[in-house]
């Protein structure tokens, strides 16, 4: 048979899908071959984390200078032009709260999204898991998030404030409510965009809306009184984001002890949409493990 036979005949094959029916295995399947390439996800994230600042002389120096620019504005713009700092004590330190834990949903979701598709020589070459990638993002996020959190609580020692009061223990359903949504849109978004890079920029998009659409810059008694009692508070509360952020400034900023006012429930309605992001994560990691068998064709 010569070659334009063969092209021939493979033109008239028809097209299957790679991996895209596979109904077996599962979550937990999953999560048994991501433990057993648990070293190539280390030496992933410790990947990511120098090839951002490669090359670079003050390294991860950077991964500061974005939120302190921020804290910056927000506290001398927002704070002393504006006003918002009349209403709301040590003004530096709620900001920098809000600020510290939204950067870590932000980065889980941007870094994610791209994932797949920054790894794509990668995963066109060898076999592996490819729930690493995201996973890796994530993982890139939480060592930022714990520079900027050491930052945070520096702070707090300055200003003669440390958490040191029986609430400060709110901080961990609020890093784990972040981690598990940001999580499960991450695997999402990571396997829309290998097919719709669109996707991408909206994630841009989003994440600046979430972040004026928290209470960072502003209370949420703000929000309250504007509001008043009823359903929309009740959407904007529920938001995980924003649940995340308050169980965090209850946690780190004493300034707004006794002060400050949250929304009732708080730490009920942590727990009722912590379940929902597990129910999410388990969701969109089927439909990722659905979409990942062409992924070596697409990207």
């Amino acid at each position: 048979m010569t070659a334009q036979d063969r092209y021939r005949a493979l033109a008239t094959e028809r097209m299957v899908t790679v991996g895209g029916d596979d109904k077996s295995g599962g979550s937990w399947a999953s999560l048994v071959d991501i433990f057993r390439h648990r070293e190539l996800l280390s030496l992933l994230v410790r990947r990511d984390l120098k090839s951002r600042y490669k090359d670079s002389v003050l390294g991860f120096v950077w991964t500061l200078v974005r939120p302190l620019t921020q804290l910056l504005i927000y506290a001398i713009v927002i704070g002393k032009v504006l006003g918002a700092a009349k209403n709301i004590p040590d003004f530096a330190i709620y900001v920098f709260t809000g600020l510290t834990v939204y950067a870590l949903f932000s980065e889980i979701i941007s870094g994610t999204t791209a994932s797949i598709v920054g790894n794509a020589g990668l995963i066109k070459k060898i076999y592996l898991p490819r729930e690493i990638f995201p996973l890796a993002s994530v993982g890139s996020a939480i060592f930022n998030f714990l520079i900027q959190f050491v930052i945070l609580l520096g702070a707090t020692i300055v200003i003669g404030k440390p958490p040191l009061h029986p609430e400060t223990w709110y901080l961990i359903p609020s890093v784990l409510l972040l981690l598990v949504f940001g999580t499960a849109f991450g695997l999402l978004l990571s396997a829309v965009n290998v097919y719709l890079r669109d996707i991408q920029y909206l994630v841009e998009v989003v994440l600046l809306l979430l972040l004026w659409a928290s209470p960072i810059v502003y209370s949420w008694t703000m929000v309250k009184d504007a509001l008043g009692h009823g359903l929309a508070l009740d959407i904007y509360t529920d938001n995980p984001v924003t649940l995340a952020v308050l169980g965090f400034q209850k946690a780190m900023w004493v300034g707004g002890q006794g002060v400050a006012e949250y929304p009732d429930f708080l730490l009920g309605r942590m727990a009722i949409a912590f379940v929902i992001g597990v129910v999410l994560l388990l969701g969109f990691q089927r439909v990722f493990s659905r979409l990942q068998g062409n992924f070596a064709q697409v990207v």
